[in-house]
């Protein structure tokens, strides 16, 4: 068994515009990150990411970004972060990669996978919880930025 998971979505926006939203930490700040982002995605640097369902900021590694097509993250599995029993062991990385797509003409298909999880009871809560927390992800970046709406605002705090 391998713990992984792939999410996608399509944005009625260009690959230029959906693919700047999510490496400038203003915009992400915006309608994701709900206590903010520091840090511009660049290859080899390390951003962090606060959220008010998860408090206290989160080093992201960035592995790898190629300009409109593709971003590469490493963070710690929040397995460490559950009460199971099995967490011994834990403080390793999942890696998440985004990839943006141009579909029909002016809009953008981006798909977001995770892996990397060991094969652990709180492993497989965390791996749920994150595809969770991503399909939320691309449904406030489609709002965000099609109609200037955040959907994130009060969700969690």
């Amino acid at each position: 068994m391998e713990l992984k998971f792939k999410v996608a979505g399509r944005i009625a926006k260009p690959v230029s515009e959906v693919f700047e939203a999510v490496i400038d930490p203003a915009q992400l700040s915006r309608y994701f990150t709900t206590g903010g982002a520091k840090g511009r995605i660049e290859t080899g640097t390390t951003v962090t990411w606060d959220f008010h369902d998860f408090p206290g900021a989160f080093p992201v590694k960035v592995v790898d970004v190629v300009k409109d097509k593709k971003i590469v993250l490493q963070w710690a599995a929040n397995e460490a972060n559950r009460m199971e029993a099995d967490n011994a062991g834990a403080g390793y990385d999942t890696t998440v990669t985004m990839t943006f797509e141009p579909v029909d003409g002016n809009r953008t298909l981006v798909t977001i996978s995770e892996e990397g999880w060991r094969e652990t009871a709180g492993a497989l809560v965390a791996s749920y919880g994150n595809c969770e927390g991503w399909t939320g992800a691309l449904c406030a970046m489609k709002v965000w930025l099609e109609h200037g709406i955040n959907l994130r605002e009060g969700f969690y705090k």
